[in-house]
């Protein structure tokens, strides 16, 4: 089974920087997509960004865009979503996705409805 980790959360004024961490065990993940997503507060729970763990594609949703960085360590079995210039509207529970690409590959990266497994979340909080 998929298991999925994230820490890295916490209270950071605007401006500053975090990166969050989702450790992955449970299989083989050459064949997965990771994504990151988030929820803010009366919110439905919006794609952040994906790479996959072949391969050096990454995807971003616009408004995170020269923001963040989304990374892996395919020894560590680690993704990493490094945010730099935070705001406020940045705001929400952070969340770390997987799918596998052989299954899902034809479907939107975007869709939360297309990772089955999920992270617990960790939460973030920009001050302003």
């Amino acid at each position: 089974q998929v298991q999925l980790v994230e820490s890295g959360g916490g209270l950071v004024q605007a401006g500053g920087s975090l990166r969050l961490s989702c450790v992955a065990s449970g299989r083989t993940f050459n064949t997965y997509a990771m994504g990151w997503f988030r929820q803010a507060p009366g919110n439905d729970r919006e794609f952040v960004a994906s790479t996959h763990w072949r391969g050096g594609n990454t995807y971003y949703e616009d408004s995170v865009k020269g923001r963040f960085t989304i990374s892996k360590d395919n020894a560590k079995n680690t993704v990493y979503l490094q945010m730099n210039s935070l705001k406020p509207e940045d705001t929400a529970v952070y969340y770390c996705a997987a799918r596998n690409s052989v299954v899902y590959g034809s479907s939107s990266i975007t869709g939360t409805q297309n990772y089955p497994y999920w992270g617990q979340g960790t939460q973030v909080t920009v001050s302003s």
